[in-house]
């Protein structure tokens, strides 16, 4: 598998001196499904942004593709590379309309009008934005529809790695699992998808991986149920596995397996 990215020893420190991530090595494969998880404070979105070069490491080096994100003069070739989905769509959003909005990328980096107009409807058939809405002001969609036009305007730069911060906050149970269904289609079709979440159903359900902060250092990285498993180091940053899983692992004397993540694998367990 190639890697897209590649972290090693990453430090970071906020400009009025504040660390806030120490000694991080990574690697991010193709077509990956990876959830960032921690507690608030423990890094999470200051190290997704150090990924797609939004900041520049303090320490260490990020390599996107091979190219160093501490280069000058490198931010076109970057966002071709490593999209970014805000975890709310209203601090992405800034055009007049829809778009405007998924076209500006594509014309910020030189494209011509009609590369320009393919990217856009592109975007919008796969993000789910119909053309109807074009002309309409994002702000005056709901928010499921503002986010799937902030997805589109990232992958009207056709990003292989796509980075989507809280992807489910603020949306109903409907919503959540049309916006991951969504994601995992994306996946499907050859992206590597990160998510950075509180929700560990959601990681759960979608993430084959799963990487664990606290405190700004990396804690466990490694297929999902694997982590799950190990409830003693997940309580270091105050990260609890799902529901399911935890009661599989109060009852790990009664010979159930300590790393069950759905209910259907629950009741195989007690059958056998």
């Amino acid at each position: 598998m190639k890697n897209l990215i590649t972290v090693q020893e990453l430090d970071f420190v906020y400009p009025d001196g504040t660390p806030a991530l120490f000694d991080i090595n990574l690697e991010v494969g193709e077509k990956e499904f990876i959830a960032l998880i921690g507690q608030n404070g423990s890094g999470k979105t200051t190290f997704s942004k150090c990924l797609n070069g939004l900041f520049k490491p303090t320490k260490g080096n990020v390599f996107v593709d091979d190219l160093d994100t501490r280069d000058k003069g490198i931010i076109k070739q970057l966002v071709t590379k490593v999209g970014y989905v805000f975890q709310n769509p209203d601090h992405q959003l800034f055009n007049r309309n829809v778009w405007s909005e998924i076209a500006y990328g594509p014309k910020n980096i030189g494209l011509s009008k009609d590369d320009v107009k393919e990217r856009v409807i592109e975007a919008a058939q796969v993000a789910g934005v119909h053309e109807g809405i074009f002309d309409t002001h994002p702000y005056f969609l709901d928010k499921g529809l503002r986010q799937r036009v902030a997805i589109a305007s990232i992958l009207a730069m056709r990003p292989k790695t796509i980075i989507v911060d809280e992807p489910t906050t603020g949306q109903d149970v409907r919503q959540s699992i049309e916006v991951m269904n969504f994601l995992q289609h994306l996946r499907e079709e050859g992206h590597t998808i990160i998510i950075i979440t509180h929700e560990m159903r959601i990681v759960a359900d979608y993430a084959e991986r799963t990487v664990v902060l606290g405190q700004g250092r990396k804690l466990l990285d490694g297929p999902t149920r694997e982590i799950f498993a190990q409830p003693d180091i997940l309580e270091q940053t105050f990260v609890e596995p799902p529901q399911i899983t935890q009661l599989g692992q109060a009852l790990v004397k009664k010979g159930l397996p300590n790393d069950v993540l759905t209910v259907e694998e629950m009741k195989a367990a007690f059958k056998k």
